[in-house]
């Protein structure tokens, strides 16, 4: 079994980071280490990120750039990519994705996901996207930075997650990486995630979002404009969740 290193990029993250540490310390497999690549956060993830005993090092205003500076510090043969809101969902889930990630030979992956949520249009929106990204995995990958294995020679080919990107650099990143290695959606576990965004930005609204991104990146390519107005960290406060508009008025405004 190879070493794995484990990237989370956070921006304040006190909330779910400490649950997700304890999923980490929990883990039947033990060849691994954990980098925290923190954005200056403002509340207590630094702490706890010391409290744990993790290497801390500095992340960036984007996902992608905490990714990539978290790989930079990683001395694992493995890369795993995880959002600080997702939990591992038992004691063996490194020892069984690391597995079935080697017995298949794989170069990159990512699991399927699912709600951390009782709400049955949470379950519907999850298993709608695990089919979608089952069925495309072999013409166009997708995977959820909340969850992706990658071999780190592999990681360095591809220079890392592109910082340029403003949305989807995960889907772009695992498109990337299919075209030199072999991808697959491993089938050992899905890792529960949470909702937050969906509750904070709305489902309807976050569904439009991510139709209309895909769109754009099957006939436009990458998204290296802010026209989808991603955010990123969470600081407790209650954000007003944008106003809906109609599903055509957005795809003539995210697509021209």
């Amino acid at each position: 079994m190879p070493k794995l290193s484990i990237v989370i990029p956070t921006y304040n993250e006190e909330k779910y980071l400490p649950l997700l540490l304890r999923s980490i310390k929990a883990q039947i497999f033990t060849d691994f280490e954990v980098i925290v690549a923190d954005n200056d956060s403002t509340d207590r993830t630094p702490e706890i990120v010391r409290d744990f005993g993790v290497k801390l090092v500095k992340g960036g205003p984007h996902p992608s750039i905490g990714r990539n500076r978290g790989a930079e510090a990683a001395v694992g043969d493995v890369l795993l990519f995880l959002d600080a809101d997702v939990i591992l969902p038992d004691p063996w889930f490194l020892q069984m994705t690391v597995a079935e990630f080697e017995k298949r030979q794989l170069d990159v992956a990512t699991c399927k996901i699912e709600p951390m949520s009782s709400k049955p249009i949470d379950k519907i929106y999850y298993a709608t996207f695990n089919y979608y990204m089952w069925v495309t995995q072999a013409t166009a990958p997708h995977a959820q930075g909340c969850c992706i294995f990658v071999r780190r020679q592999f990681h360095a080919a591809l220079n890392g997650f592109d910082e340029a990107i403003k949305l989807a650099e995960d889907h772009d990143y695992v498109e990337r990486a299919a075209k030199i290695g072999k991808f697959a959606v491993l089938e050992s576990y899905k890792i529960p995630v949470s909702v937050r965004r969906f509750d904070r930005d709305g489902r309807l609204n976050i569904a439009i979002k991510y139709l209309i991104a895909e769109l754009h990146l099957r006939t436009k390519g990458s998204i290296k404009s802010d026209k989808f107005n991603y955010t990123w960290g969470y600081d407790g406060s209650a954000e007003p969740k944008p106003k809906r508009k109609s599903v055509l008025s957005r795809l003539k405004r995210h697509l021209n």
